[in-house]
């Protein structure tokens, strides 16, 4: 596959900003404690089933320090819906316990630290960082990945290495950009049936193919 020119890069870069510079996660959140979790909940799972979810789910833990001593079981049940919840549900009280014991009841917004949560990799440690700070970062979802490809700003065939060709392609704005891809990929350039003819980055498309990280 053709990668893209440096020219093809910046008109890339140039429209997404434009056309989201407004973007924002559609998960919904009031804090900090509440993004994490519902990105933690989005792994693997749809934002509109986990916004789904969320609402009963804050009402009974509304902090850290209500899930850190939340029952195992209550809570499986409250997130049964999700993806993975047998897991997620014991990352979630794991993740609350140490925030508590390590962090003061506070989310720490800080790569390093975040990553040392149960539950939390570098890609959901640079969403909420993206979302909450407009942290400089990247995070490679399914969506940013197939974009980037068919858009030839990658060739890699792993989330971390198709990251690192994103940032070295546009080094700048990339919370807005990676917003921006997220976005483009959920509604236009989609894994099936991509709207085509709706595609305002359609010259610069190189295959249709539903691209996937190995």
């Amino acid at each position: 596959m053709k990668l893209s020119t440096k020219y093809e890069i910046n008109c890339i870069k140039t429209i997404l900003i434009d056309r989201y510079k407004d973007a924002k996660t559609e998960l919904q959140y009031k804090n900090a404690y509440e993004l994490l979790v519902a990105v933690i909940l989005s792994a693997q799972c749809t934002d509109k089933r986990v916004n789904i979810i969320t609402p009963v789910l804050f009402e009974a833990y509304p902090d850290t320090a209500s899930l850190a001593k939340a029952n195992l079981e209550s809570l499986k049940m409250l997130i049964q819906s999700c993806s993975f919840f047998n897991n997620k549900a014991t990352n979630l009280i794991k993740m609350a316990k140490s925030v508590e014991s390590d962090f003061s009841g506070n989310i720490p917004l800080d790569e390093e630290k975040l990553i040392t949560l149960s539950g939390v990799g570098q890609k959901t440690a640079h969403v909420v960082m993206i979302e909450y700070k407009g942290a400089n970062l990247m995070a490679v979802d399914t969506h940013v990945f197939r974009t980037s490809h068919r858009l030839g700003l990658s060739s890699s065939k792993t989330v971390q290495k198709t990251e690192l060709d994103l940032i070295k392609a546009f080094k700048d704005n990339l919370d807005i950009l990676h917003q921006g891809m997220v976005l483009f990929g959920r509604y236009i350039c989609t894994a099936k049936n991509p709207k085509c003819q709706e595609c305002f980055l359609s010259e610069f498309c190189k295959s249709k193919k539903g691209f996937k990280p190995v």
